[in-house]
């Protein structure tokens, strides 16, 4: 986008030729002619850098959309693989108690995706299913009570979606890599006629609280989830926000 923006420039910087030319002799019309012909130009110049620069900014947003979901595919592939391979040896094994136990939490997580993919906020849903594949050292659940679709709630549903983003991204940022387990987010979703709620659990370790802390406060300023009690630590964050009346 570099070349864009350069050629934007020079067309610009090139209108001081005919500028100053008027400048100098005024009154010549011909000269008058010129810098009027020479800005059309340089406006032409201008907005046709203006589009090509939208429109690699553009292929770019979408080839990073359509990575981001081949990767999200790909790992839903591997588990179901994985699924597969476990089901196939249970099987082969006679083993038909383990074989309806592992059936079971099959159709959990079945269940917990959906209720994900119908949560009513495509940036919220595309960032949950995708969390997996932009980081290795934090483990995310979700887990949401009844049906919830933020876009039906009397309340700012991206802006909700927006905060849960950024407060999970203030986790994924701060846990501590090098740690011996893996750190794990548990994220819990409910709403009543009053408010919806958000609960954050975390087990594992932070490179540093007090950022972590501060990260936080940042992220709810003017947000509508509020922090529930006076009390917060990065162990557990219970969050609220009202409906509108």
């Amino acid at each position: 986008m570099g070349r864009f923006r350069t050629a934007k420039h020079y067309a610009a910087a090139s209108i001081l030729l005919p500028g100053s030319a008027t400048l100098i002799w005024p009154g010549k019309v011909w000269l008058t002619a010129l810098l009027l012909i020479w800005l059309v130009a340089c406006a032409a110049i201008w907005i046709r850098e203006e589009r090509k620069e939208h429109q690699e900014r553009l292929a770019r947003t979408i080839g990073a959309m359509q990575n981001a979901g081949i990767r999200t595919l790909n790992h839903h592939r591997h588990d179901w693989m994985n699924d597969l391979q476990v089901l196939f040896g249970y099987t082969r094994m006679g083993k038909l108690d383990k074989t309806i136990g592992y059936v079971e939490k099959i159709r959990e997580r079945m269940a917990a995706e959906s209720a994900i993919s119908k949560l009513g906020s495509p940036s919220l849903i595309s960032f949950i299913q995708s969390f997996r594949t932009v980081t290795n050292s934090l483990a995310l659940e979700v887990d949401i009570k009844g049906d919830l679709h933020l876009n039906e709630l009397s309340l700012d549903g991206e802006a909700v979606a927006e905060t849960i983003i950024h407060t999970i991204n203030a986790y994924r940022f701060a846990v501590k890599a090098d740690s011996a387990t893996l750190s794990v987010l548990k994220l819990e979703l409910s709403a009543d006629e009053d408010a919806l709620y958000a609960s954050f659990y975390y087990e594992g370790e932070l490179m540093n609280e007090q950022q972590w802390s501060q990260k936080i406060k940042q992220q709810l300023e003017g947000a509508p989830l509020k922090p529930v009690g006076s009390v917060q630590n990065f162990s557990k964050v219970l969050l609220r926000a009202e409906m509108r009346a």
